[in-house]
């Protein structure tokens, strides 16, 4: 769930997509039933995998720190690949892509399903988010390409609706899934449907090819961001484990900045850069990717935990915890057109700075609840306002980006914030681990050293500290004892959680005065075309 829905921008990247090429209405639509079905896969594993953390956790003896590497490893790819995917695909034909992109995440998800431990699920994880930078933006695309800029805004309706339909009942079909059958359905979910839009690509949908297919890829500018940001999260990862000072811990630190220092000088003289760093001369496209950068972390590193408190320490059961943000969706959904005017009402800077800021109230909330309570007293509330704030924001957000630019370059603009908000999750998982880890520590520290825990129980649940709320109780102590245990690690981990919802609060009150300090506010955009039409577009 630290990835919910669709990312800001996906819009933009379609409206904005080049000239479409003819093709017969059936082909159109069957083109339309390939993306949702290409982007359903992507939104099913983003939401359904964390939903099955816990009981991979159980399963495989795996500790906080795998489960994230689970998580980061394909989110890592992802991020890393998402633009140069989209490159190939105008390259070497963006169906050839797009089927090259399902055809590795299917396999991919076959082999984490029947992966013996959590070495392999990782690797294969890698693979599977391979697959995804090649498929998210080839759906993406194949909409663009096949749609007339006429007709791509009711092609946008009906992908969006689906794709809100597949971010709420994603994670309740995982969880029944997993609660009833075994995690590694939420693998084995996917290779169905995969092997079936393959079909379907084949048969009925048109091939198609960008304006700059002869031009470079920019190989060394992906390995580069893979290598930093891989650096970077180890060490994020790796050091509440084995401390700072351990060589693997600073050598990946060291090797990750460096790596990004030197993407930004290859990224500056590139012919063809994945990321082209002239859009950031715009006060309004920097200022709305700090703001997405600081936001998409709050959401993503605080609902990566939000599964592992509802299932190991309140009791939810997986298909529970996949509904529990049920309603965060539904107002997402139902406010989309809503919040789409508000930019041409307002300006964008007013919903850009109210927008985070009741997001930050609803990341607060979640630092309320305890142990036990109405899921509609503790999670509900934060949940619905958490939907609220994010609501504001993001249309006003992607609305900004894509006129931040020229018209030329609004599709690639679109397509680097969206990366911006995979590689702020990506990030802030590995950073919230250490929070909650430290936290939970020093907690459950106190807790054992005031219950008079014997010595040797000490030491057991010691060489499980680093499974957190997955720790497992010894057999064989008295019932009183063992409940007073299992107490004092769940009031530890809601320590620890706590501590990263302020801290989401916080990054998300940094965005919103990003917005107030970046984004000019001005007239309203309908206002801003009217007097001045060549200006419209922010530039």
């Amino acid at each position: 769930m630290s990835q919910i829905g669709t990312p800001p921008c996906d819009h933009g990247v379609i409206l904005r997509g080049a000239p479409a090429m003819p093709c017969a209405a059936a082909a159109r639509r069957w083109t339309l039933f390939a993306a949702i079905l290409g982007s359903s896969l992507a939104f099913i594993d983003g939401t359904v995998v964390n939903v099955a953390l816990p009981a991979m956790q159980r399963a495989l003896g795996a500790t906080v720190a795998d489960a994230q590497w689970i998580m980061e490893s394909y989110a890592l790819f992802l991020a890393s690949l998402l633009l140069v995917g989209g490159v190939l695909g105008d390259r070497y034909g963006r169906k050839r892509i797009f089927m090259t992109g399902t055809a590795l995440f299917t396999l991919a998800s076959v082999c984490c399903a029947f992966s013996p431990a959590v070495g392999p699920l990782i690797a294969a994880r890698a693979i599977q988010g391979t697959g995804a930078a090649l498929l998210v933006p080839g759906s993406l695309a194949l909409i663009s390409a096949n749609f007339s800029q006429a007709e791509r805004g009711a092609a946008i309706g009906t992908w969006s609706a689906f794709s809100g339909m597949t971010a709420a009942i994603g994670p309740v079909i995982g969880g029944f899934l997993v609660d009833h059958y075994s995690w590694m359905w939420a693998f084995l979910v996917n290779a169905p449907i995969g092997v079936f839009l393959l079909f379907v690509c084949a048969a009925r949908v048109p091939e198609s090819h960008g304006t700059i297919s002869r031009g470079p890829v920019d190989v060394a500018g992906a390995c580069l961001a893979t290598v930093g940001l891989a650096g970077l999260v180890f060490a994020l990862i790796e050091a509440p484990r084995q401390g700072w000072m351990a060589t693997p811990v600073w050598l990946a630190a060291v090797t990750g900045v460096a790596a990004l220092l030197l993407f930004v000088g290859v990224e500056a003289r590139s012919a063809a850069p994945m990321l082209p760093l002239a859009l950031f001369r715009s006060r309004q496209f920097a200022g709305a990717n700090i703001l997405t950068l600081l936001l998409y972390a709050a959401l993503g590193g605080s609902l990566f935990f939000l599964p592992l408190n509802l299932i190991q320490v309140q009791g939810y059961g997986a298909t529970a915890a996949g509904a529990a943000l049920l309603p965060f969706i539904a107002i997402m959904f139902a406010l989309s057109r809503w919040a789409g005017s508000l930019v041409d009402r307002f300006g964008p800077k007013l919903p850009l700075v109210v927008g985070p800021v009741i997001a930050a109230a609803g990341f607060a909330l979640f630092a309320l609840p305890a142990i036990g309570g109405s899921y509609w007293l503790t999670f509900f509330p934060p949940v619905c306002l958490l939907g609220l704030g994010m609501s504001v924001t993001v249309a006003p957000l992607t609305t900004t980006v894509m006129n931040a630019v020229g018209e030329d370059r609004a599709g690639t603009a679109s397509g680097v914030n969206n990366a911006v908000s995979r590689t702020a999750a990506l990030l802030a998982i590995a950073l919230f681990g250490i929070v909650l880890t430290l936290a939970f520590h020093a907690r459950l520290a106190e807790e054992l050293a005031a219950a008079q825990v014997p010595p040797a129980l000490v030491d057991a649940l010691a060489a499980q500290r680093d499974k957190l709320a997955g720790m497992v109780i010894p057999a064989g102590y008295p019932s009183d004892l063992t409940a007073a245990l299992k107490h004092a690690v769940g009031v530890s981990f809601v320590a620890g959680f706590r501590r990263v919802m302020l801290l989401a609060a916080a990054l998300a009150l940094l965005s919103a005065g990003s917005a107030a300090f970046f984004i000019r506010g001005g007239m309203p955009l309908r206002a801003v075309a009217k007097a001045h039409p060549r200006n419209a577009r922010g530039r």
